[in-house]
């Protein structure tokens, strides 16, 4: 189980900042069981952390998005809007999303809704399996936007295993970045 998630772990294991599994592989290692098939499988991290992953990881080529395309990412710092980075071991092919989050007086900051906040320091969590995951009320915030059926799945499957506040953070954040969303009536 989580075998993708646990090679993942691996090919981090030299990354110095915080990081995390994302998507709906982060849901799952919450649940603490796979409850759909993932077709790939991102990892978040802090802006300030991004050259780091090419140190942690020399054996990759890295491309950033812009505008729906996919360019060679050399050693530039990338500034918002650019967000999103697609890695390629040069070797084997494996694939690694990649996730540039914002950060601000020990606040992550949804990229989206700068009104929208999050104590960094609780952002990322560990799995039993020992493998860090992205919070799952930020994960479900990200999957709200144009939800497809296996965001709903991811949602259906977590609603009633998060705390009351977490809960809470997620309505409120639903009504600021998409007000009416089915969701905030279902917390």
């Amino acid at each position: 189980m989580f075998a993708t998630c646990i090679k993942v772990n691996e090919w981090m294991s030299e990354f110095n900042g915080q990081w995390g599994v994302a998507g709906g592989w982060a849901i799952d290692l919450f649940i603490g069981k796979e409850t759909r098939i993932h077709l790939d499988i991102e990892v978040a991290l802090f802006r300030e952390n991004q050259h780091m992953l090419k140190k942690a990881l020399p054996g990759w080529s890295f491309e950033k998005a812009v505008k729906g395309e996919l360019i060679t990412w050399e050693e530039e710092w990338l500034e918002l809007p650019v967000h999103e980075i697609h890695g390629v071991h040069k070797q084997v092919g494996e694939r690694l999303e990649v996730l540039l989050n914002e950060t601000k007086d020990d606040r992550w900051i949804f990229r989206r809704e700068s009104s929208i906040s999050f104590p960094e320091s609780s952002l990322f969590l560990d799995s039993k399996e020992g493998i860090p995951y992205l919070h799952p009320a930020v994960v479900l915030l990200y999957k709200a936007k144009n939800a497809r059926e296996k965001d709903h799945a991811d949602f259906n499957a977590v609603k009633d295993l998060l705390k009351v506040e977490d809960k809470e953070w997620l309505q409120k954040a639903l009504w600021v970045h998409v007000p009416g969303h089915e969701w905030i009536h279902e917390l």
